[in-house]
């Protein structure tokens, strides 16, 4: 396959051409994503500054904070200043460079949410081995392998983009680059090219998504033995963390499982993912958990103050 490109950048069509749309487009993402950066900056500094840090659960949800943080910058700029411009232009260059990163640090935010299910397994259905098993050096094994796959399933999208000639249009129906629009600009044969991404990444997300799923309904079978507040924990733990996981893969999978084809909803499902979800851990994880509750209230209100409620 030879390596011709007469393209040297690409038209993004965006999310809408009508201008007064577009505006309220970009006033309601400069909302969420002001919105994204607070909430998990504030789980990052509640947790670091607290002893929630030495907790495998909230060890994992620190580092699931800081890559909903790259993962959405990733996107979500780009997509603001093209929303406030008449010409949605990117370089050949500059899109290569951005199809990376994204798929870079969506995977890692998947194997980070594999690792939170496994903790929540482990403490669930051994309790008595939890501390030997999460191990701070268990943990950080943990936290390499979401980077590792998560380089390996970028590494992968990357080589079978980077080598595909462009030669025709060069308008990519979407707000970013992504592989399915590349794949329909590409002037040869992406059909082989295609069952690999649905491979690396619809298959891939669907058996994740799978083995998310028998996690938590596992955990859920093993505390119905439990007394009443363990299991009332136990459910609120679990219904949070499911809350996450389907938001995130079912748009995933509806998008990556299907043959190399673009569909109008594809925007609408994308931004599901790279904006809604990350948006929305921070606030699954807080306003149902009363241990980050309180550790927000030490952290970030006046101590004094604090214990003095407390006594109250």
């Amino acid at each position: 396959m030879g390596n011709i490109n007469n393209v040297t950048e690409f038209i993004l069509l965006g999310l809408s051409k009508n201008k007064e749309a577009q505006i309220l487009c970009f006033l309601f993402f400069l909302l969420c994503y002001l919105a994204l950066w607070l909430g998990n900056l504030l789980i990052m500094g509640s947790i670091t500054r607290s002893q929630l840090i030495n907790q495998p659960t909230y060890f994992f949800l620190n580092y699931l904070a800081l890559s909903d943080l790259l993962y959405t910058s990733t996107v979500t700029p780009k997509l603001m200043t093209d929303l406030l411009t008449e010409r949605k232009v990117v370089s050949y260059k500059n899109c290569m460079t951005q199809l990376f990163p994204t798929h870079f640090f969506g995977g890692i935010e998947v194997f980070i949410l594999t690792g939170m299910a496994y903790d929540r397994y482990v403490a669930v259905c051994q309790p008595l081995h939890y501390a030997v098993i999460m191990s701070r050096q268990r943990c950080n094994s943990l936290l390499m392998a979401p980077a590792a796959g998560g380089f390996l399933h970028s590494l992968g999208l990357f080589l079978l983009t980077i080598f595909l000639p462009f030669c025709g249009p060069n308008e990519i129906d979407h707000y970013f680059c992504d592989v399915y629009p590349l794949l329909k600009l590409a002037c040869t044969d992406t059909h082989k090219i295609g069952f690999l991404v649905i491979a690396n990444s619809g298959l891939m997300g669907l058996v994740i998504f799978v083995a998310l799923m028998a996690y938590y309904f596992t955990i859920l079978y093993n505390v119905r033995t439990y007394s009443a507040e363990s299991r009332h924990k136990a459910l609120f733990t679990c219904s949070s963390h499911i809350t996450v996981v389907i938001l995130l893969f079912a748009p995933v999978i509806f998008v990556y499982i299907r043959p190399a084809t673009t569909l109008p909803e594809d925007k609408v499902f994308t931004l599901f993912y790279t904006i809604t979800v990350p948006m929305l851990n921070p606030l699954v994880y807080t306003l149902r958990n009363r241990e980050m509750k309180n550790a927000i209230r030490r952290v970030w209100c006046n101590e004094k103050l604090w214990e003095r409620k407390s006594v109250i």
